[in-house]
């Protein structure tokens, strides 16, 4: 007896000796928003210049991802992937691609320049690229006169 874990969910009729209900579990489900939400990939780096993020979106057309910078310094990455058409004939014997809407945030640094964002995409990879403030500029300094 084993317990199979398919595409992080847990299946308690994996094991279970009846075919009435290996054909329910062997049959298509849906993803949820929340399996693809989980399953967004996203690598943040930061060189001397910029803040780089690199988002995995296979199959994703830019029309359909969103890139936004919200007050308090929030990037946030969002979209939706459309779902395959199905046919009536279709007999599916697996799905692993996941579809439907995704969304992540970041909080962003202070050096981060918020108002130069540049994103682009290119083979399924969704690049963002933010440039950051000069680390040498030092704070401006103003005088203050005492009176008295």
């Amino acid at each position: 007896m084993s317990i199979v874990r398919r595409s992080n969910i847990f299946d308690p009729f994996s094991w279970f000796p009846f075919d009435s209900f290996r054909s329910l579990r062997d049959a298509p489900q849906p993803v949820s928003d929340a399996s693809a939400f989980a399953n967004t990939s996203i690598d943040w780096k930061e060189t001397p210049e910029a803040h780089i993020f690199k988002a995995d979106l296979p199959g994703a057309k830019k029309e359909e991802v969103k890139v936004e910078v919200e007050e308090g310094r929030v990037l946030q990455i969002s979209g939706e992937r459309s779902k395959e058409e199905e046919e009536k004939n279709d007999k599916w014997h697996r799905v692993e691609r996941s579809s439907g809407k995704f969304l992540r945030r970041f909080r962003l640094p202070e050096n981060a320049k918020v108002d130069q964002v540049k994103a682009s995409m290119e083979n399924g990879v969704l690049t963002v690229t933010m440039p950051k403030e000069d680390a040498k500029k030092k704070p401006e300094m103003k005088s203050i006169e005492i009176s008295g």
